[in-house]
C-alpha cells in the first residue's frame, strides 16, 4: 500500500454543515462586505444528509460532527442528532457551536446521543466578546452551564487567536476552564475569509502561545486520544488545565494524521478545508436518491484528497468559513 493509499484510507470523520447561517458576524468567518447566503432550497434536507451519512459508513466512516455556520440556528438539529446515532456502524456524533442557542437546546441534545460537544468562546470581557464576534457573551456561559449541569461526556472550548484582541484573555480562558474542568484549545487563524487576516497585526501562532504558556508552567503532552482532529494536547500542571494547539500554519505536520471531510450545507463534498476542489453531491441526491453514485462521489473525492492544505501557498478563499463547515 503507498503512502497515499494508507494516508486516503484512515479518513473516518465526516464534518456535516447544516447550515450556512450564523447569528454572530465573527471576525475570522466573514469576509468584508459580505452580503450573501445560499438559498432555503440549496441546502440539503435531512432525508438528504441521513442518506449521506449512511453511504459513508459504508466506506468507513465512523464520526461525525454537525457544524454550520451555527447549526442550531436551524430547526430539528437533534432529530438530526438522532437519526444519524441511529444509523449502524455510527461510533460517535458531536456538536461545534457558538452556544447563543445553546441552553435551550441541550436537554434534547443530551436526550438524541450527542457524544460531546465544541464552543466558541474567543473571550471572557463582555466587550471584547462583542467586538470580536458581533454577539453577547452571557446567552454563551448559560450554554455552557446547561451542558455541564447535564453531564455532557466532553466539552472543549475552542478560542481563535487574534492578536492584539483576545490575546490579554488567555489567562481568563486557562483558569475559567480549570475551575470547570473544561478542555480548552487555542486555534490560530486561518485565511477562511481572505488571505489578508493572516497579516502580522492580527496574526498569532499556537506555537507562540505554547511557548509563553511554557515559560510558566510544564506542559505535560496528553497521550490519551481526546478527539479525531489535529491538536495537540498537553496538561497544565499548576493550573491544572488541559490545553490543546491547533496550528495549522505553524505546525509543519499539521496535515500527516488527517482523517477528514466536508460535506457543507448546500451538498459539496470537501476533502479538504485549505483546498478549494469540492464535489456537488446534489445530482446523486435529488430528484432522488442514488446511493451507488453517491458512494462512487465519495470514493473519487476521497482519491483526490490532498495530502497537505494550501493554506501558506497564498491561498484565498471562494467560500466564507459559514459555508464551508467549522
Amino acid at each position: 500500500m503507498s503512502c497515499q493509499d494508507s494516508f486516503r484510507r484512515s479518513v473516518h470523520y465526516l464534518r456535516i454543515s447544516v447550515t450556512d447561517r450564523c447569528n454572530e458576524r465573527c471576525l475570522y468567518c466573514f469576509p468584508r462586505d459580505f452580503a450573501g447566503w445560499s438559498e432555503k432550497e440549496d441546502l440539503l434536507s435531512y432525508e438528504e444528509i441521513l442518506a449521506t451519512v449512511a453511504v459513508s459508513v459504508e466506506l468507513g466512516f465512523t464520526d461525525f460532527r454537525i457544524t454550520g455556520g451555527e447549526p442550531l440556528v436551524r430547526p430539528g438539529v437533534p432529530d438530526l442528532v438522532r437519526g444519524i446515532v441511529r444509523t449502524p456502524g455510527v461510533r460517535s456524533v458531536r456538536l461545534s457551536t457558538n452556544a447563543t442557542r445553546l441552553a435551550g437546546l441541550a436537554a434534547p441534545l443530551r436526550e438524541a446521543g450527542l457524544a460531546g460537544i465544541n464552543i466558541s468562546l474567543d473571550a471572557l470581557d463582555p466587550k471584547r466578546y462583542y467586538e470580536i464576534t458581533g454577539g453577547h457573551l452571557g446567552p454563551v456561559l448559560e450554554g455552557i452551564e446547561a451542558v455541564r449541569a447535564l453531564g455532557f461526556p466532553r466539552i472543549k472550548l475552542n478560542t481563535v487567536l487574534l492578536r492584539h484582541r483576545n490575546e490579554d484573555q488567555i489567562g481568563a480562558l486557562l483558569d475559567f476552564a480549570a475551575q470547570r474542568d473544561l478542555i480548552l484549545r487555542f486555534i490560530e487563524l486561518m485565511p477562511v475569509t481572505s488571505r489578508e487576516v493572516l497579516r502580522p497585526e492580527n496574526f498569532l501562532s499556537a506555537a507562540e502561545v505554547r511557548r509563553n504558556l511554557e515559560r510558566e508552567d510544564r506542559l505535560e503532552p496528553v497521550e490519551q486520544p481526546l478527539g479525531f482532529g489535529p491538536a495537540r494536547y498537553f496538561r497544565m500542571e499548576k493550573r491544572r488545565v488541559t490545553v490543546g494547539f491547533i496550528g495549522a500554519l505553524s505546525d509543519l505536520h499539521f496535515c500527516e494524521q488527517c482523517n477528514k471531510m466536508r460535506l457543507t450545507a448546500d451538498g459539496r463534498l470537501r476533502p479538504c478545508l485549505g483546498n478549494q476542489m469540492e464535489v456537488d453531491l446534489r445530482p446523486y441526491l435529488r430528484p432522488t436518491i442514488d446511493r451507488e453514485s453517491l458512494r462512487e462521489a465519495f470514493l473519487d473525492t476521497l482519491r483526490k484528497k490532498p495530502l497537505e492544505h494550501s493554506f501558506r501557498d497564498y491561498y484565498e478563499p471562494e467560500r466564507t468559513m459559514t459555508a464551508l463547515g467549522g
